[in-house]
């Protein structure tokens, strides 16, 4: 059996092991922080002067003193010192500051909004991907110029909220 698990590193009890309490109470101090994790900071390098157990930050590119050797990952501060979580790809964390998500896309933390594929509401697809432009009225035999300000007004406000190029 290893000792620890694939993901996140989490201790595994091993047959016949003494003081299981230790490696099961490090397990629940890790899941603890990664429970819908809420961080302070991102990228910041230097470790918080008096940092507050439970809080959690997101170790910067060079971060410098107990974070060494940690860039990137979720730093989650306990009773017992500083727990480390390498992230993976597709975690998510709220960023306090910002009142905003973050995400590791497998590389590194973005702020941006996590890529999507659409939004569905009640299992039907109601937003997707950008559309390609669509031409504006022109010509024709009969101008109807109120037909022509309504499907203009569409367009534009399609357009505005991202949903077909201009």
């Amino acid at each position: 059996m290893a000792d620890s698990t694939a993901r996140f590193a989490l201790p595994n009890l091993q047959p016949g092991q003494a003081q299981k309490e230790l490696f099961h109470n490090e397990a629940l101090a890790r899941i603890d922080g990664l429970l819908h994790p809420v961080v302070e900071a991102l990228d910041q390098n230097e470790p918080p002067a008096v940092p507050e157990p439970g809080k959690a930050w997101i170790a910067g590119p060079m971060p410098t003193g107990e974070w060494a050797g940690h860039a990137g990952d979720l730093a989650i501060r306990t009773e017992g010192g500083w727990r480390f979580i390498r992230p993976v790809a597709g975690m998510t964390a709220w960023l306090t500051p910002a009142s905003a998500w973050v995400w590791h896309d497998g590389n590194g933390w973005r702020a941006t909004p996590a890529p999507t594929f659409g939004v569905a509401v009640g299992g039907e697809q109601v937003v997707g991907g950008r559309q390609p432009a669509i031409a504006r009225p022109a010509g024709g035999a009969t101008v109807d110029q109120q037909a022509r300000t309504a499907l203009d007004a569409i367009l534009s406000a399609l357009e505005a909220h991202g949903l077909i190029a201009n």
